[in-house]
C-alpha cells in the first residue's frame, strides 16, 4: 500500500508537471545557433559571427516598474560553438557620461551599470547560473538556487569578458566556455534563459528580455527557452591548478620581554578539476591550499552566546556547492580547517543529483551547542570527514532529497542522516519538511577541557551552561555515545502583495551536526508571520512593505525559552534607497549561573525586552555609498544576569574617490548600561583602501581595531580586563588572470593590550606569497 501510494505521488507531480510545461506558453524564446570559429573578445564586434547570430532586445523593466517599458535601448546577440557560448551586447545610454562604472574586484560592483545572463541549463527550475560585467569588464557571476530561496556569488568561474565606451554608451562581448557548465549531454539543448541588464540612475532599473510576473513567487520557473545549441560539448574540460604558498609566522606571548616563535613553511599543492561528462564533475585536491588571503570583516563579539558565523571562501569547496544543500545548513565546510587531501563528486542525470564530498582534517573542530549558548571544541586528532547528498525531483513541484554527513576520529564520532522535501503545488504555496538523526561520542577529555576555561566560574562547581555545555550532554557522553533528531516543517503563500508564513521547528537535546552550523538545540520553536506589500506608482518610494511575527520557543522539557512578537516597515526609494525599521518586544530566559536566582528549573529568569531599531542605505551619488545600522532598548547582561539598556550605532561608508581608488569605512559602537552604571562600551572599526591599478592589479589596506573598555565592579561571577584593544593590519598585493590564476604578496600583523600591558603590543605578523596558476587543457 505505501508502495502504491508513493508511486502514485510520483505520477501526479510528473503528470502535474508534463502538463504545466506543456499547457505553458513561454513569453519570451531564442533559438541559438552553433557557429564555427572562435571570436577575440577585445570588445568589438566586428567578426562575421556576430552578423549569424541571434537576436533579442532587453524591452521590460520589470523592476521597480512592473513591466513597462525599459527606459533605454539594450540589444544582445548571442551564438554557440560546440566548446563556448558568446554574448555581446549593446547597451545605448543617452547619458554616457552618467555610466556607473568602476575598477574593483571580482563580485563586488553591485550598484554599477551591467549586463549579464541567467542560465538554467537543465530547464528544471532548481538552479541557474549568472554572468554580468560592468562597462570596464569586471566580472560578476553567483548561482541562484530555488531550493533554498537563496543567491550566492562565493562561486568563481573561468570565463572572459570585455568591455567599451561608446559615443552611445558601452558594449560588452563575453565568452562562457561550456566546461563552466553543468548540462545534459544530448544532440539539441534546451536552457531556461534570462537576458538581464542593470540601469542604475535615482533608481536602479531592472531591464529584461521578457516579463516577470510579481504573483509567482517561482522566479526561475519564468526564464524564457533557448533553444538549439546543436552538438555543444564541454569538450577536454580538465583543469589543473597547481599552487604554492611561502609564509613566514611569527608570535609570542602578550607578556613583557617575551620571546618570538619563528616558523617558515612552504606549502606546494595540487587541485584537479575533472568534467568527466558535462554533467558529472570530479575535483580533488593534494596538501590543499586553505589558506585565506584577505581577512574577514570585523566582527564584535561582547555579550553574545553563541559562537560567531563565518563564510566559506574555498574554491574547491565552493565548486557546485550548491549541490549539498538543504533548508538546513547540515554541512558548513569551514568545519573542516586543514585537510590533506579532498575528493568530490558531483552529478545531475536527468531528475537525479547526487553529490559526495571526502576529505580528512588534521583537528577536528565542532560545534558545542545548548539552547542559550554554544562554544567550539578542539579535538588534538586527525579525523575523517564525509557528506553524501541525493536529491530526485517530480519534475518542478516536488522534490524530495537525503543528506548525511560523517565526522570521526579515535574516539569522537558524529553521524547525520537527514531526508527533505519541498512541495509547490501552485504559484504561491510553498510546502518544506526536513527530519534529521544524529549519533555523536564525544571523549571524555572534552569535560575538563571546558570546565577547566576561565569561563567557567568556579572551577571546583562548574556551571555548565555557563560553559556552553547542555547539562544532560555532558552527563549522557560519559557513558558513551548519545543520539537524537530534529525537524522542520513550513509553510508560506506568497502572491503580488501579500504573503504569509508558518514554521515550526523541534531539536532534541542532544542532537549535533557537527559538520553543518546548527548552534542551538533543546529547543521547540513555532514562528508565524506575513505582510503586505504595495508599489507606489510616483513619490519618492517605489516599494513600502509592512510586515510582522509571532514566536514562541521552549525547551524540550516544556520551559519557555522566548516569546516575542516583531512589526517592521521596509522602503524602496529613489537614490537607490532601502529603510527598514521596526520594533520587538520579547520574553526569554538569560544564561544561568552559579548564584543567580532561579525562577525555572534548569534555566534563570525571565525577561522582558522591548527594543527598536532601524536599517537604512542610500546612494546619493555614483561614488557615494552610505548606511547605518541602530539599536536601541532593553538587552540582557548574558555576563550577569540582569536586564540592561543597549545602544548600537552601526555607520558605514564606501566611497569611490576615482573610479580605481576605494575606501570602506564602517564603525560599529555599543554600550550597555545597567541599575549601577555602564557595563562596558565597545568600539570597532574597520577600514579597506584598495587602489585597481587595472582589472586584473591591486593593492589594498586593511585594518582592523576592536576596543572594549569594562567596568569590572559591575560583574558579579567574573573580573574581566577593564580595557582590551586589539588591531590587526594588512597590506596585500594581488594579481588576478581568473579567479584561480593569482598572485598574492602581502604582510600582516596583529597587535593587543589589556590591563597587564596597556599599550598595543604586537603579538603576531606574518609575511606571505602565494602563486597559483590553472591550467586548462
Amino acid at each position: 500500500m505505501i508502495k502504491v501510494s508513493f508511486l502514485s505521488l510520483a505520477f501526479l507531480c510528473s503528470a502535474y508537471s508534463s502538463h504545466a510545461l506543456a499547457g505553458e506558453t513561454s513569453q519570451f524564446s531564442i533559438q541559438i545557433p552553433t557557429i564555427e570559429g572562435n571570436i577575440e573578445i577585445d570588445g568589438d564586434f566586428s567578426e562575421p559571427q556576430w552578423q549569424q547570430a541571434a537576436t533579442a532586445s532587453l524591452a521590460f523593466e520589470t523592476s521597480p516598474g512592473e513591466n513597462i517599458a525599459a527606459p533605454v535601448q539594450t540589444q544582445v546577440k548571442i551564438f554557440a560553438t560546440q566548446s563556448s557560448l558568446f554574448l555581446s551586447y549593446s547597451a545605448n545610454d543617452p547619458n554616457p557620461e552618467y555610466i556607473r562604472a568602476n575598477l574593483s574586484d571580482r563580485d563586488s560592483v553591485w550598484g554599477d551599470d551591467l549586463v549579464g545572463i541567467k542560465l538554467d541549463t537543465f530547464n528544471d527550475a532548481r538552479l541557474a547560473y549568472q554572468f554580468f560585467v560592468n562597462a570596464y569588464g569586471v566580472q560578476m557571476d553567483s548561482i541562484e538556487n530555488e531550493l533554498t530561496s537563496s543567491e550566492s556569488d562565493a562561486w568563481d568561474g573561468i570565463w572572459y569578458s570585455a568591455a567599451k565606451r561608446t559615443d552611445s554608451g558601452y558594449q560588452v562581448e563575453i565568452e562562457l566556455p561550456l566546461r563552466l557548465l553543468n548540462f545534459d549531454p544530448k544532440d539539441l539543448q534546451t536552457w531556461g534563459i534570462e537576458f538581464i541588464r542593470f540601469y542604475p540612475r535615482n533608481e536602479e532599473h531592472r531591464l529584461s528580455s521578457h516579463q516577470i510576473d510579481r504573483d509567482n513567487n517561482c522566479t526561475l520557473c519564468q526564464l524564457g527557452v533557448a533553444t538549439g545549441l546543436a552538438n555543444i560539448e564541454q569538450g577536454n574540460d580538465l583543469q589543473i591548478t597547481p599552487s604554492l604558498v611561502l609564509n613566514r609566522n611569527a608570535k609570542r606571548p602578550h607578556e613583557e620581554n617575551s620571546k618570538w616563535d619563528k616558523d617558515n613553511n612552504i606549502e606546494p599543492s595540487l587541485d584537479v578539476r575533472w568534467g568527466i561528462t558535462p554533467s558529472t564533475l570530479l575535483s580533488a585536491t593534494l596538501n590543499p591550499d586553505f589558506s585565506q588571503v584577505e581577512a574577514d570583516a570585523g566582527q564584535l563579539d561582547i555579550n553574545s552566546t553563541f559562537a560567531l558565523f563565518y563564510p566559506e571562501k574555498r574554491a574547491f569547496f565552493l565548486d557546485n556547492k550548491d549541490y549539498f544543500d538543504t533548508q538546513l545548513n547540515l554541512l558548513h565546510t569551514r568545519n573542516i580547517g586543514s585537510p590533506d587531501y579532498g575528493l568530490k563528486l558531483t552529478s545531475k542525470l536527468g531528475d537525479h543529483t547526487f553529490a559526495t564530498l571526502m576529505t580528512d582534517d588534521t583537528n577536528t573542530n565542532f560545534l558545542v551547542p545548548g539552547n542559550l549558548s554554544s562554544d567550539v571544541a578542539n579535538i588534538d586528532q586527525k579525523s575523517h570527514n564525509f557528506a553524501g547528498r541525493y536529491r530526485y525531483d517530480f519534475g518542478r513541484p516536488l522534490s524530495i532529497g537525503a543528506l548525511v554527513t560523517a565526522k570521526k576520529s579515535d574516539d569522537y564520532h558524529n553521524y547525520v542522516s537527514s531526508l527533505d522535501a519541498k512541495y509547490q503545488p501552485t504559484d504561491h504555496d510553498t510546502f518544506i519538511a526536513q527530519y534529521v538523526v544524529s549519533d555523536t561520542l564525544y571523549p571524555s577529555e572534552l569535560y575538563k577541557e571546558f570546565c577547566n576555561s576561565d569561563d567557567c566560574l568556579p572551577k571546583s562547581d562548574c556551571d555548565l551552561n555557563d560553559c556552553g555545555i547542555n547539562e544532560r550532554v555532558l552527563r549522557t557522553q560519559k557513558n558513551g555515545s548519545f543520539s537524537d533528531d530534529m525537524y522542520l516543517l513550513k509553510y508560506q503563500r506568497e502572491t503580488r502583495s501579500w504573503n504569509a508564513f508558518a514554521q515550526y521547528t523541534s531539536v532534541g537535546n542532544d542532537f549535533r551536526a557537527d559538520l553543518g552550523f546548527i548552534e542551538k538545540v533543546d529547543f521547540k520553536k513555532f514562528v508565524a508571520g506575513g505582510g503586505y506589500t504595495w508599489y507606489p506608482q510616483s513619490g519618492f518610494f517605489n516599494k513600502v512593505r509592512l510586515s510582522g511575527d509571532w514566536d514562541i520557543s521552549h525547551n524540550q522539557a516544556g520551559e519557555k525559552l522566548e516569546q516575542e512578537a516583531e512589526a517592521k516597515i521596509q522602503l524602496d526609494g529613489q537614490w537607490q534607497s532601502y529603510a527598514t525599521f521596526g520594533v520587538v518586544n520579547r520574553d526569554r530566559v538569560g544564561r544561568r549561573h552559579n548564584g543567580a536566582s532561579l525562577d525555572i528549573d534548569g534555566n534563570t529568569q525571565m525577561f522582558t525586552e522591548t527594543m527598536g531599531w532601524f536599517y537604512g542605505n542610500i546612494k546619493p551619488t555614483r561614488s557615494l555609498f552610505l548606511e547605518v545600522d541602530i539599536n536601541y532598548g532593553d538587552d540582557i547582561d548574558f555576563s550577569n544576569d540582569q536586564l540592561g539598556t543597549r545602544v548600537k550605532f552601526n555607520p558605514g561608508i564606501n566611497w569611490k574617490v576615482t573610479d580605481s581608488i576605494e575606501m570602506d569605512l564602517s564603525h560599529v559602537y555599543r554600550t550597555l548600561d545597567v541599575d549601577e552604571g555602564r557595563l562596558f562600551t565597545a568600539n570597532l572599526s574597520d577600514l579597506r583602501l584598495s587602489w585597481y591599478i587595472d582589472i586584473h592589479n591591486f593593492i589594498r589596506f586593511s585594518s582592523v581595531y576592536t576596543d572594549i573598555e569594562r567596568d569590572p565592579s559591575l560583574y558579579q561571577y567574573s573580573t574581566p580586563n577593564a580595557q582590551y584593544q586589539q588591531l590587526g593590519n594588512e597590506v596585500l598585493y594581488g594579481y588576478k588572470l581568473n579567479p584561480q590564476s593569482v598572485f598574492y604578496l602581502g604582510y600582516s600583523d596583529g597587535l593587543k593590550a589589556d590591563d597587564a600591558i596597556d599599550s598595543l603590543m604586537k603579538t603576531e605578523e606574518t609575511y606571505f606569497m602565494k602563486v597559483s596558476y590553472a591550467w586548462l587543457l
